[in-house]
């Protein structure tokens, strides 16, 4: 009687099916499950890498404590801003491109929808529904090009701003004073330094966060392509 359960005990327990099920069915059905996500993974790691390359190398401090009116702070909080949405609508779309390639789109998402939609209507309504979706695609992708375009206008307001403070310290009555010379130039260098690098840090992270726009646009187009096609090859068959 011992040795039986001292072989019972050594018997490994079976999962139960569920989770077997639960598990297998979390598993990307296809290598091109999520690749949107992927690109734009890899895309901002590489974005990352250059970042700390410049930081090691001593090239962003000077950037942030130059600037004494504040203007490139706020120029990375709105881009981190931007990129988080971007990254959020890059995954919105990954999972609504996985919906198109599955076989059966749930119905509660936009995809299984808009199928919905398209299978009881005729060819007019057909391109009605698809004008719908491209308006509503393009508006929920629309606010990170207008991120990035502020970045370039916070830039801008950074330059006046430096030109500003530049001018401010230039008094044409003192400048044959030579103990007056030094605060100006002082004053005409920190107002340019605060010109220069505002101006850099919107267009570089501008040029940044456009190129992840791109990136979410195509997938977008991508995304309205497949559910447009899928929709006119179900109502063929029917």
């Amino acid at each position: 009687m011992a040795s039986i359960l001292r072989d019972a005990d050594i018997v490994p327990t079976r999962p139960q099916p569920s989770a077997v099920l639960g598990f297998l069915t979390a598993l990307p059905s296809s290598p091109f499950d999520y690749l949107l996500l992927l690109r734009f993974a890899l895309l901002n790691v590489f974005g990352v890498a250059l970042l700390g390359a410049a930081w090691l190398n001593g090239l962003l401090t000077p950037v942030f404590v130059a600037d004494s009116t504040g203007i490139v702070v706020l120029i990375a909080v709105t881009f981190l801003a931007g990129l988080g949405l971007c990254a959020r609508r890059v995954l919105q779309t990954s999972i609504e491109l996985n919906a198109v390639r599955s076989s059966l789109p749930g119905r509660d998402s936009r995809v299984g929808a808009h199928l919905d939609r398209a299978r009881a209507t005729d060819a007019q309504g057909r391109g009605n529904l698809a004008a719908a979706l491209k308006l509503k695609l393009a508006t929920r992708i629309a606010p990170v090009r207008h991120i990035a375009n502020s970045l370039v206008l916070l830039g801008l307001i950074g330059t006046v701003l430096g030109f500003i403070i530049a001018l401010s310290g230039v008094d044409p009555d003192l400048a044959a004073d030579i103990g007056a010379v030094g605060p100006m130039v002082s004053t005409l260098i920190e107002g340019m330094a605060v010109a220069l690098y505002t101006t850099l840090a919107g267009s570089v992270l501008s040029v940044w966060l456009m190129i992840n726009y791109r990136l979410l646009e195509s997938g977008v187009v991508h995304l309205l392509t497949q559910v447009v096609e899928r929709g006119e090859a179900q109502h063929g068959r029917a």
